[in-house]
């Protein structure tokens, strides 16, 4: 899949599935809502608006409030790339999101995927 076409992907598409894989291993909507909060500056219903409106990937981190200062310091493998080696700033932005969800999944606790 290209950087491209993901980035056309409907936010509102990505949500339910980042929420489902944060939620069969007994996470809650509430605790991938405040990671997706945390990292772009969104508030509860700044994220509904965006989710409403049915935003592309592009146009929900371009409007993004702030992009958390500490997001730089997320390191790891996801999809086969370490996020902190991604070139693409937006390509990265959205890593960082599947990191953070990916490690609320593994059973951190939202202090520790946060204090990153």
């Amino acid at each position: 899949m290209t950087n491209e076409r993901v980035y056309k992907m409907a936010f509102s598409t990505v949500y339910p599935m980042l929420v489902q894989k944060a939620e069969r291993k007994g996470r809650t909507k509430s605790e991938v809502d405040a990671v997706i909060c945390w990292l772009t500056g969104y508030d509860d219903s700044g994220l509904q608006a965006q989710i409403v409106k049915n935003t592309d990937y592009e146009t929900f981190f371009n409007e993004a409030p702030q992009i958390n200062p500490n997001a730089v310091k997320i390191s790891g493998v996801i999809c086969g790339h370490r996020v902190e080696e991604i070139k693409d700033p937006l390509m990265q932005k959205i890593r960082w999101l599947d990191k953070l969800v990916d490690e609320l999944a593994k059973g951190k606790s939202i202090e520790k995927v946060l204090g990153k």
